[in-house]
């Protein structure tokens, strides 16, 4: 533990006294646990805070974040497997408890604003180390942020040579030889003259012993696993249809339950007339629900099958008070934010350098564009729900609820539900589902309200509250929409000298915190949300005089996390800008970044290598052209070239050369399997992607209105590292945020039409 990361501990929690201060700082240090941390469990015992042991040899390692296709399932064991020298096969996985050590202190050290290239400096030191910090206090379970491998590298890692320390050390003492005659290979620990004993025979004289000396995991020369392309372990279950998600999840007697929220934000419910509803076949109760984290008010019928209760909730007669925003639409918010555009100077900066605005002085040419992007819905393949089962008090216990979530975010799913329920945290039992999509969405707890009350009104008999699609595309919480305009001084060369940014749009963080996480939303509040404005400020091109600018613009829209967040359309608006500063300099648009990137090899690295497997400079296919971008998030550099055309009179994209600089690689076929995914939700997005709301109504209710990419829309995607011994950064974002600005350009060069408006329409 760092001196200074204890020292801001303390003074983040306010410490006053040495006591606190040791607490803060064992909370801080204590992530990988001691051999009391793990209780046994059968013949399994623990090591530490997230390795087990069985008497046969098995390996258990707690994971905290949750699996949804992002492949931590199978990355994460693969730590541990490395650091113990077992083969994946004999390695399991179990969730975390609650214990602090579980939360994720990633995502908590990047809420700050620093530029990239500033976040080695002393105060973006103290600030970042202050925010892991806190995240080490508060103990947040969360997945997102791209950041489930980052936030466990170092610990998994230490974990399985902790455990590895342990299991030598007691078999040196049992065969009473130095330790340094010892050795581990395939699931045992081996002697120098050839004898061996398994984990399994070792472990309960492991959980008693401990080991002096400093425990160093393995290097990067020394591993055998780790960097390989071990097969997914969740991919059989998903294959066969014995994974469970919660959509899946039946329990004996379950009723299932339907649910209508006020389809305007902020309404609430006048009334409804249910009787039609209870007279259909198999209908229980129809009654309902208050709002809360974000849910709306509403109507929920309960019912022997699913089917049976969708028709009763849609029989009802339901009366909404609409409330003030009953009349907004998308066009009066976006001309609101294109005229709150017109004042440049205002908003907060989020990064100034050089002269700033004022470098345009003395520009030989100034070049201005303004972009837009409209709001976005997840779309989830499955639609929000959950199961909950409340136990009713008896004289010898309190009552209880047990919950079977598909949740991001186990600790804002927990604390929604102790806020609904009314009960402590330690009577109710949550049980995280596979997830059918993430994306997100499933950061949210809303989802969690309406079962947890219809349950109430049904116990003990579990429900399952199912939302239909089209509940869930019109109550989302939305990507938020965004113009943006952007200016560059260019000298007589062409070269920018001067980049100015002043973007519009709702901030993300306020809301979701607020909603999910009140204590926080409350301390988060008067902060700037770097989410509004992150991909125009962060970006490395070397440009002299820079000035990066957001305004916050309220909307009664709720927003929340959407797939890169603000990367995702700010990226289209920075690379197609650059591109369009390219084109007026009379410049190749790949030799033009490479000019602005000579004191940053990674990124030059990465977008050369792209370009090369593209094939860039060699010429397209005819009737073809090629786009290219370069952008980096959540602390991965990735470069897109896209080629398309025109079939029929609309764009083709037939393939996207994808080239990414994401740290130490744990699996490159996870790598490559999310580039694939994150390029495939791009593309969707960069088609047809748009929700619109009129009367304060979101007017796309299913996929016949808010379309999706088809198999046959699909184009090749490769997928190129730049290998790197750097730590590992995220992989599930960023290859999103590329995609648009690298078709847009490719459109641009083969039409001569520059597209500045998600999504792109030539017409």
């Amino acid at each position: 533990m760092k001196r200074r990361t204890f020292l801001i501990g303390g003074l983040v929690v306010g410490a006053a006294g040495a006591g606190l201060l040791v607490g803060v700082g064992r909370i801080v240090a204590d992530r990988v646990g001691g051999r009391d941390a793990l209780a046994p469990r059968g013949n399994a015992v623990g090591l530490n805070g997230w390795v087990r042991i069985d008497q046969d040899g098995m390996i258990s390692v707690v994971l905290s974040p949750v699996e949804m296709g992002q492949g931590v399932s199978t990355a994460l064991p693969m730590l541990v497997a490395e650091e113990l020298d077992v083969p994946l096969s004999m390695v399991r996985s179990e969730r975390a408890g609650w214990e602090h050590r579980y939360g994720n202190r990633a995502v908590f050290g990047a809420t700050w604003w620093f530029h990239p290239d500033e976040e080695q400096g002393w105060l973006a030191r103290q600030l970042i180390d202050m925010g892991q910090t806190n995240g080490a206090l508060l103990g947040v379970q969360i997945t997102g942020g791209s950041s489930s491998v980052r936030d466990s590298y170092d610990t998994l890692r230490l974990a399985g040579a902790s455990a590895r320390a342990l299991l030598i050390g007691a078999a040196a003492a049992r065969w009473s030889v130095p330790l340094q005659e010892c050795s581990t290979a395939g699931g045992a620990v081996v002697h120098t003259s050839g004898k061996s004993l398994g984990y399994g025979a070792l472990a309960l004289d492991a959980a008693r012993i401990s080991v002096s000396g400093e425990v160093t995991p393995k290097s990067a020369q020394q591993r055998t696993l780790v960097g390989t392309g071990a097969p997914r372990r969740d991919i059989p279950d998903k294959v066969t249809g014995a994974a469970i998600y919660c959509a899946d999840v039946r329990l004996p007697g379950m009723l299932f339950a339907a649910v209508r929220g006020c389809p305007v934000p902020g309404g609430t419910l006048a009334g409804f007339d249910a009787a039609a509803a209870k007279a259909m076949p198999g209908v229980v109760q129809v009654l309902a629900y208050e709002g809360a984290a974000g849910c709306a008010p509403g109507v929920g019928a309960i019912a022997k099958n699913s089917w049976q209760a969708q028709l009763a909730v849609s029989a009802c007669k339901i009366q909404w008070n609409e409330g003030a925003a009953a009349a907004f639409s998308s066009e009066q918010l976006l001309a609101g934010m294109r005229v709150t555009l017109e004042g440049e100077h205002s908003g907060f900066v989020f990064h100034e350098r050089g002269r700033g605005a004022s470098a345009l002085d003395g520009a030989a040419r100034v070049v201005q564009a303004d972009y837009a992007a409209p709001w976005l819905a997840h779309a989830t393949m499955e639609p929000m729900n959950c199961t909950a089962q409340w136990t009713p008090a008896t004289g010898q216990s309190a009552p209880r609820l047990k919950l079977w979530v598909p949740t991001q975010a186990p600790s804002f799913a927990l604390e929604t539900a102790a806020r609904v329920s009314g009960l402590p945290r330690d009577q109710i039992d949550l049980q995280v589902t596979q997830l059918g999509g993430g994306f997100g969405r499933r950061l949210e707890t809303d989802y969690l309200v309406p079962a947890i009350a219809l349950a109430r009104a049904a116990q003990p008999t579990p429900v399952h509250a199912q939302w239909s699609r089209e509940e869930d595309m019109t109550h989302d919480f939305y990507r938020p929409a965004a113009v943006c305009r952007l200016k560059a001084g260019l000298d007589v060369k062409g070269r920018p000298v001067a980049w100015l940014t002043h973007s519009v749009s709702d901030a993300v963080t306020p809301q979701f915190l607020a909603r999910n996480f009140p204590l926080m939303g409350a301390l988060a509040g008067p902060l700037p949300d770097r989410t509004q404005a992150e991909g125009l400020w962060d970006q490395p091109y070397e440009i002299p005089n820079r000035r990066c600018a957001h305004v916050k613009y309220e909307t009664p829209v709720p927003i929340g996390n959407w797939r890169s967040v603000g990367h995702s359309h700010m990226a289209f608006f920075t690379e197609s800008f650059l591109d369009e500063l390219a084109h007026a300099a009379g410049a190749d648009p790949l030799a033009y970044r490479q000019a602005l990137l000579a004191a940053h090899p990674r990124h030059r690295a990465v977008l050369e290598l792209a370009a090369q497997k593209a094939g860039w400079g060699q010429g397209a296919v005819e009737g073809h052209a090629l786009g290219i971008a370069l952008h980096e998030s959540f602390d991965t550099i990735v470069a897109q070239v896209a080629e398309v055309s025109i079939e029929g009179g609309r764009p083709r994209l037939h393939r996207v050369v994808c080239a990414l600089d994401c740290g130490t690689v744990i699996n490159p076929d996870i790598v490559a399997q999310q580039v694939e995914g994150s390029v495939i939700f791009a593309l969707s997005a960069c088609w047809y992607g748009e929700i619109t709301f009129r009367q304060g109504r979101a007017e796309q209710t299913s996929f016949p209105s808010y379309e999706m990419v088809r198999m046959r829309e699909a184009p090749r995607i490769e997928t190129w590292i730049v290998p790197s011994d750097a730590a590992p950064t995220g992989v599930g974002e960023p290859a999103v945020p590329p995609l648009a600005p690298a078709v847009a350009n490719a459109l641009f060069a083969l039409t001569g039409k520059r597209l500045r408006s998600l999504p792109l329409r030539l017409s």
